[in-house]
């Protein structure tokens, strides 16, 4: 990477976006916004490449799950020549499984290419801490109504538009009703 401090700055800026972006695009199961933040010769499972591929596997990934929420914090990067990085990401999620609410630690093992003046994810290792079932399932509680009380369900992610455009199996568990 060059020895330019301000293009330092700005490559681990756009990298840490990369991240945010990512996590946003997860909750809102917006699949297209997610896909598009990997090269587009992106290595999915050991015999298939490509965004397609990875469409479908987060489609597919996604369907097994209900209500995700991404919070992103330490964020390690490595810079190497002028198009290539590494990171670590650490991030606590919160999921909706079936009837249960689950918390997990994770760190993401990252690699980062540059493609076209844009940072992308060349691959995404997910590694696990933890995932425990944790407190009271949020989403049956009735609405908050912010601000008057403080404790309920919000809306989010349910008026997100890629939220009700994500389809997945009419019989599966993980959807809420």
């Amino acid at each position: 990477m060059s020895s330019d401090p301000l293009e330092r700055l700005l490559a681990e800026a756009d990298i840490r976006q990369l991240v945010a972006r990512y996590a946003v695009c997860l909750d809102k199961r917006d699949i297209d916004g997610l896909v598009a933040l990997f090269v587009p010769d992106v290595r999915v499972g050991r015999d298939t490449t490509g965004r397609e591929a990875l469409h479908e596997s987060f489609t597919t990934q996604l369907a097994t799950v209900g209500v995700t929420i991404l919070n992103t914090g330490t964020h390690q990067i490595d810079l190497g020549d002028d198009d290539m990085a590494t990171g670590h990401v650490y991030c606590k999620a919160e999921i909706q499984d079936g009837d249960r609410w689950i918390h997990q630690a994770i760190r993401y093992d990252d690699a980062y290419r540059r493609v076209e003046g844009r940072w992308l994810f060349v691959r995404r290792i997910h590694r696990l801490f933890y995932g425990a079932e944790v407190g009271e399932n949020p989403l049956p509680l009735a609405p908050a109504n912010w601000p008057a009380s403080h404790t309920g369900m919000g809306t989010l992610p349910f008026e997100d538009p890629t939220w009700q455009d994500f389809t997945v199996p009419a019989d599966d568990p993980g959807q809420p009703s």
